[in-house]
């Protein structure tokens, strides 16, 4: 088998040393020999090109299938169709039902196995607005052709049948996020099949029908569940490669604290020539609250916010070799500089942030009326790193808030009466919370996926100790002890969540091929 020298910094290959040194490793020692298991290069890109007309039309057919949270029918078609998907590749599969959308489930062992795989993926999708797609129908799928004046223009689908372009896209809601990537897992299964390839791990599946609604009641259903879950490992295939397009493993995520803090001026909007320089502006004390909390360089001022970070010296090579072109972004975004919380990106996502990303008070633009607002409001969203408790930084935050003057209502809002008996008042009201997980790099049973990662393709892998966005994965990782990773397969720039969501043609073969290489060792 033809492999690299592998490039990995010092403190992390003299860890793998002493595993060698101790003994294999467990994770190569699950369904035989890896020389005797594993295709070549060569191999696993001839098995992939053979299942992307295949796996085309089948992913088609399951995007034609409707999958917003709240519609329950089509929710559970959806779930319907993937049980039947694994049950028909010798699976054991059931729906599995929660208080809201049920779970898919699915397992299968093989002989001689010591390892299990844990998939986590998820089917429901983000609604969609067809006024504001290409095509009439989002949840139609639509397969179409670079084209030079109109970007993408529709093709046949049973163009197909004839030789593929890989820059071909399939357009529709869920066509990357993540519809794709389970039917990229189904079809690695059936190349394995059709090789006579015994796959090196017993592998479990489990499918979630809230993940774009927050997955409120998945933390009660692995807990109720925790027996179906049990793994060596947790791998997540949600999500884009990196924007460079190498082929990518995230061994984290930040998570997530939404909040809602709420500025109290008069009790109605006032007529601002008659109660100007008298009556208290709500629209300007929330400006100021807001800039208190952070400097001009945009790193969070309140006590305590960073208390416990530390980028460990033998993590930041690995900050460093993420291909990121700052200098690309900065041009693309028209930002002249960065905020300063540390020197590069990947090293700022290893923070927790403090991000406004909202802000409303009386009307703006064509509505604009010359008033004093009764209140203004700020939507907050604080991504959280696994030293970050969610707790303990709203309560940095109601601190900070009661500090700069102001009488704090917590998740209610002041009635007048208290709005009278305080010169200053604020209401902050939280969201939902979702705590960050990361998996060590070297963790043992983490080494092989990313060589079989890294190994796939003549491109060099690309390894986040964190990527950004959230997935609801920490209640396994707190539930189940599971070391868990992202494997992103689809294209960077898929639209997800956005009008007009694709999938590359060539991603989907990519994405087949990346799961064969970790399936067939």
């Amino acid at each position: 088998m033809e492999t690299r020298t592998p490039r990995f910094p010092f403190p992390l290959l003299a860890g793998l040393l002493l595993v060698v040194l101790v003994g294999p490793l467990p994770a190569l020692s699950g369904g035989g020999e890896l020389e005797a298991q594993a295709p070549d290069r060569e191999t696993l890109a001839r098995m992939a090109a053979e299942q992307t007309r295949p796996g085309m039309y089948e992913l088609a057919e399951l995007l034609a299938i409707p999958n917003v949270a709240s519609d329950t029918v089509n929710i559970r078609r959806n779930a319907e169709w993937l049980a039947a998907a694994f049950q028909e590749r010798g699976f054991t599969a059931e729906i599995l039902p929660t208080e809201g959308n049920p779970l898919v489930w699915a397992e299968r062992r093989f002989e001689g196995n010591d390892r299990t795989i844990l998939f986590y993926a998820h089917y429901d999708g983000q609604p969609a607005d067809p006024a504001a797609w290409g095509q009439e129908d989002p949840f139609q799928p639509v397969l179409k052709a670079p084209d030079p004046e109109e970007g993408f223009a529709a093709i046949p689908m049973e163009r197909l049948d004839g030789e593929i372009d890989p820059e071909w896209r399939i357009f529709a809601r869920s066509a990357s996020d993540d519809k794709a990537p389970i039917v990229m897992l189904l079809r690695a299964l059936d190349a394995l099949e059709e090789e006579g390839i015994t796959p090196g791990s017993d592998i479990r599946v489990i499918l979630d029908g809230e993940e774009e609604a927050g997955s409120p009641d998945l933390p009660q259903a692995i807990r109720q569940y925790r027996d179906r879950l049990q793994a060596d490992l947790m791998l997540i295939i949600d999500g884009p490669r990196h924007p460079s397009d190498a082929p990518t493993m995230r061994f984290g995520a930040r998570g997530i604290m939404t909040l809602r803090l709420v500025t109290y001026g008069p009790a109605e909007p006032l007529h601002s020539g008659h109660y100007g320089n008298w009556a208290p502006n709500p629209a300007q004390r929330l400006a100021h609250l807001l800039a208190s909390m952070k400097d001009q360089e945009g790193r969070v001022t309140i006590p305590g916010f960073y208390d416990g970070i530390r980028i460990p010296p033998e993590v930041r090579p690995f900050l460093d070799a993420v291909p990121d072109d700052e200098d690309r972004l900065l041009r693309e975004m028209a930002l002249g500089a960065p905020d300063s919380v540390d020197a590069s990106l990947q090293a700022a996502l290893q923070y927790p942030s403090l991000n406004v990303r909202g802000m409303g008070s009386g009307w703006i633009g064509d509505d604009a009326r010359t008033i004093i607002p009764d209140t203004a409001v700020a939507e907050i969203d604080v991504r959280l790193v696994v030293e970050s408790d969610h707790e303990h930084l709203f309560g940095l935050i109601a601190d900070h808030i009661r500090g700069e003057g102001y009488h704090l209502m917590v998740d209610e809002s002041p009635d007048l009466d208290v709005r009278r008996a305080h010169p200053r008042v604020a209401s902050l009201h939280r969201g939902l919370a979702y705590p960050a997980y990361r998996t060590a790099m070297d963790h043992p049973q983490m080494t092989w996926v990313r060589e079989a990662v890294d190994e796939a393709f003549e491109q060099d892998a690309v390894f986040l100790r964190t990527s950004g966005g959230t997935v609801p994965i920490s209640p396994f990782v707190q539930e189940l002890g599971l070391p868990a990773a992202g494997v992103p397969t689809v294209n960077p720039d898929n639209n997800q969540h956005s009008p007009n969501e694709n999938l590359r043609v060539g991603h989907f073969t990519d994405g087949i091929r990346t799961l064969l290489s970790i399936l067939a060792r």
